[in-house]
């Protein structure tokens, strides 16, 4: 048979060489839908939102006038904003010291208790199934000055003194709510950590079993240093979850009292939907925006660099 009448290779994935019409028909119909949803769900509000951004405008009317960049330089030198944003900050430093290191700690006896610990897993899983709005009005209560289960508890054991009106009062609401923020939060990371351990080898702690190695040694030499990564993952992650945190605190405190427990995204939902200031409530959500892409990428590339020295 000549070279010429030799039957052609079929079409592979990923050649060099041109795809069939065919194939590039059927890879676009089955991204369509999905290009479709980001740009309606995604691409759309986030570029109308930085449109917004240089508009003074209160969401009525035609009465949008265009401003440049005014919004940007207000949000900029606006000490409510930079309060939120600081406030945003402690309750990633908060959540940093506290998710961390329980996670990591439940998942370290969860795995250690092998099967043992199937319905201890569900029992501690809950609070993240749990909704936050949910969640917000249990612990609201919970926190009530009058009626509340912890002041009623504190008075009880002879701690009167230490009953306070947790979100009520301004030295104590952000602190009260970034420790509900992390209740609910700390079952992801403890998964995340599980996941973690599970992909370790077994033999790395026979190995240091029969060295006569004990289990603190065995947790920090070992455990700590394999779980590294997933450590720097789960810290970029809270950093992230932290800016751009909204509901629980919205529902138990709405950013109160006088800006004490003011977020990012609170802070933008009162001007927006209480001041009526649609354009500048679009710059503080495009500058949330911003922020997190920020420090998500100098996370990941600190992250690699990292992992290369390593």
């Amino acid at each position: 048979m000549s070279v010429s009448q030799q039957t052609p290779l079929p079409y592979v994935p990923g050649q060099t060489s041109d795809a069939p019409p065919r194939q590039w028909l059927t890879t676009t119909l089955f991204l369509l839908p999905t290009i479709i949803l980001l740009s309606v769900f995604l691409i759309y509000p986030l570029l109308s939102s930085f449109w917004l951004s240089l508009l003074n405008w209160n969401g009525l009317g035609q009465n949008a006038k265009f401003i440049w960049l005014n919004n940007w330089i207000t949000m900029a030198q606006d000490p409510l904003f930079l309060r939120a944003l600081a406030n945003n900050c402690i309750l990633a430093v908060v959540s940093i010291a506290v998710q961390i290191p329980i996670g990591l700690g439940l998942a370290v006896l969860l795995d250690k208790a092998g099967k043992r610990s199937r319905i201890l897993k569900i029992i501690y899983f809950l609070p993240l199934l749990m909704s936050s709005v949910a969640v917000g009005v249990l612990f609201k209560n919970f926190y009530d000055p009058n009626f509340g289960p912890l002041n009623t508890v504190l008075t009880a054991i002879g701690l009167g003194s230490w009953a306070v009106d947790w979100l009520g009062d301004p030295r104590w609401s952000l602190i009260a709510t970034a420790a509900v923020v992390c209740w609910q939060s700390i079952p992801f990371y403890m998964i995340l950590f599980l996941a973690g351990l599970a992909s370790m080898p077994g033999e790395l702690r026979e190995a240091a079993v029969l060295d006569g190695a004990n289990e603190w040694t065995i947790f920090f030499r070992i455990t700590l240093p394999y779980l590294s990564g997933t450590i720097r993952t789960a810290i970029l992650l809270v950093i992230i979850g932290s800016l751009r945190y909204f509901d629980l605190v919205f529902v138990m405190t709405g950013g109160g009292p006088d800006g004490s427990s003011e977020l990012m995204a609170t802070y933008m939902y009162r001007q927006v939907f209480n001041s009526f200031q649609l354009g500048y409530g679009s710059a503080v959500a495009s500058g949330m925006f911003v922020i997190v892409v920020v420090v998500a990428g100098l996370g990941m590339r600190i992250t690699r660099r990292f992992e290369t020295e390593v």
